[in-house]
C-alpha cells in the first residue's frame, strides 16, 4: 500500500476515534471557552479599560496566549495516549512517514475548527478591533497550522522519552516563539487595517517555518520510530 493510502486510512482512523468519544474536541473546547469567559470577568473587574489605548493590543495577545496553551492541551496526546502494542501494529501495516503525516494533517484539521469556534466566542464576549476580518481569519488558520505541526514533531521526540509532559514543553519553546512573534505582528497589522502588502512577508515566513518542520519531521520521525 502506497504513502497516500496509508496516510489516508490512517487519519480516517483519527478522525473515526475522535468522532466516538470526542475526548479532544470537547476538552480543549470547554478550555477555550472557560478561559475566555474568565478573562472577560477580569476585564469587566477594571471598568473603562476596553475603551483604553492598550486594549487592541492586549486583545491580540490574549487570544493567541490561549491559542497556545490550547494548542499544547490538544496536540500533546498525538503520541502520549498511544499504547505500545498500538505503536507496535503501526509499525507492522505503515510507513513512519504516513505515520507522522497522518497526525499532522489530523491536528491541523482538529486545531483550524478549534481555532474558528475560538476566534468566534472570543468576539462574542469581546469588543471586536479587527479592521481588516479576512486577513487576520487569515493569520488565525496560519498559526493553527504552524501549532499543528510544530507540536505534532515535538510531542513525537516527547513519545519516545518516556511520555514526558515537561521535555515537551522544554523542545518547543525555543520552536514557537518566533512563530508567536510572528503571528502577534501579522495579526496586530490585520488588526490596524494596514495595506496587505506588508503581510506577505509574514505569511512566507509562517509558510517557510511550515514547510521546514514538515520536512524535518519527514527525515527525523523513520530514526526515532526505529526505536
Amino acid at each position: 500500500m502506497g504513502l497516500f493510502n496509508q496516510t489516508w486510512s490512517l487519519l480516517k482512523k483519527e478522525i473515526l476515534l475522535e468522532w466516538r468519544a470526542k475526548y479532544a474536541f470537547n476538552g480543549v473546547l470547554l478550555y477555550v471557552v472557560s478561559t475566555v469567559f474568565i478573562c472577560y470577568i477580569a476585564f469587566n473587574l477594571s471598568p473603562g479599560f476596553q475603551n483604553s489605548e492598550g486594549y487592541p493590543v492586549v486583545w491580540n495577545v490574549l487570544f493567541w496566549i490561549i491559542m497556545l496553551f490550547a494548542s499544547v492541551n490538544a496536540i500533546a496526546k498525538s503520541f502520549m495516549q498511544e499504547s505500545k502494542s498500538r505503536l507496535l501494529y503501526y509499525y507492522s501495516i505503515a510507513s513512519p512517514q504516513a505515520i507522522i503525516l497522518s497526525k499532522t494533517i489530523y491536528n491541523v484539521l482538529l486545531m483550524s475548527l478549534l481555532s474558528i469556534l475560538a476566534l468566534l466566542v472570543y468576539m462574542v464576549f469581546f469588543t471586536n478591533k479587527v479592521n481588516d476580518p479576512f486577513f487576520y481569519f487569515l493569520a488565525v488558520l496560519l498559526g493553527s497550522i504552524s501549532f499543528s505541526t510544530i507540536f505534532t514533531m515535538i510531542s513525537a521526540i516527547a513519545s519516545k522519552a518516556g511520555n514526558n509532559g515537561t521535555l515537551m514543553a522544554i523542545l518547543s519553546f525555543p520552536v514557537i516563539i518566533p512563530v508567536i512573534l510572528v503571528l502577534i505582528k501579522l495579526s496586530k497589522s490585520a488588526m490596524d487595517g494596514l495595506d496587505r502588502s506588508i503581510f506577505y512577508g509574514n505569511i512566507g515566513v509562517l509558510c517557510a517555518i511550515n514547510v521546514i518542520v514538515i520536512a524535518t519531521s519527514l527525515l527525523l520521525f523513520p530514526f526515532l520510530w526505529r526505536d
